[in-house]
């Protein structure tokens, strides 16, 4: 789960539904020999589906069981976070390329915690997912993927750096940097011909604060009313 603060209100979005915002705004790219790919379409669902290991976790939000406060992606236990990428994996075994894509940004996102014992054993699986799946794409290599996993990667931080509303500048390793100006999200260099994007996502609007247990923010969760947060992707600004 996604949550963004706004005073007194939590905004909660679907890591899914992060996922698909990606998809759409990737679809537009114009930049970087996208177009032409020949592997663009298992590159889009790539995208799209990257999260979809979440869609068990966030039918409902966790918990943190000392505090009461609700878990985000980022601070829920390490176990779920290691049990989300096999099932997101495994769900598009009848697009391997597109899985070894999959498995491929597991990989990168957790990168920093390779050294750490607890996680070894995500490690290796995920290289093995990865290697079984690229080896049944035939007409995929290595490099292929190392470079169209690219896509996979700003699209994902695109769609963050919307849905968190981060204001601050995030650079992505291929030389793209995001930030949200107001509801604009704009990024350097521009990758979309000039051409402005509609965003769209929905949110639940829950009350920032401590709960009970799971199932009190469950029932709080099933009955939020919702929110369409809207923005635009556009190239820089002149003062940018």
């Amino acid at each position: 789960m996604i949550i963004r603060t706004e005073g007194d209100t939590l905004l909660l979005i679907t890591q899914p539904d992060h996922a698909a915002l990606a998809a759409r705004i990737i679809e537009f790219w114009s930049a970087d020999g996208l177009p032409e790919n020949p592997r663009r379409a298992d590159i889009l669902l790539a995208v799209r589906a990257h999260d979809d290991g979440w869609c068990e976790v966030d039918w409902a939000p966790l918990v943190d069981s000392v505090t009461g406060r609700l878990q985000d992606f980022m601070s829920v236990p390490a176990e779920t976070k290691q049990g989300v990428w096999p099932r997101a994996v495994e769900g598009l075994r009848e697009r391997p390329y597109a899985a070894a894509l999959v498995a491929h940004h597991a990989l990168h996102v957790y990168d920093r915690f390779r050294s750490d014992v607890e996680w070894m054993p995500f490690f290796d699986e995920m290289v093995s997912l990865r290697d079984r799946y690229l080896a049944l794409s035939a007409s995929a290599s290595r490099a292929d993927l190392l470079r169209d996993y690219a896509f996979v990667r700003i699209g994902d931080l695109l769609s963050l750096t919307f849905c968190n509303a981060w204001s601050d500048a995030k650079t992505d390793e291929c030389g793209y940097v995001a930030r949200m100006d107001g509801m604009t999200l704009r990024i350097t260099p521009d990758p979309f011909d000039g051409q402005p994007i509609p965003l769209e996502i929905t949110a639940r609007e829950l009350p920032s604060r401590a709960f009970q247990s799971a199932s009190d923010a469950g029932a709080v969760f099933e009955r939020a009313p919702l929110r369409v947060l809207s923005g635009l992707l556009s190239p820089p600004s002149r003062k940018t």
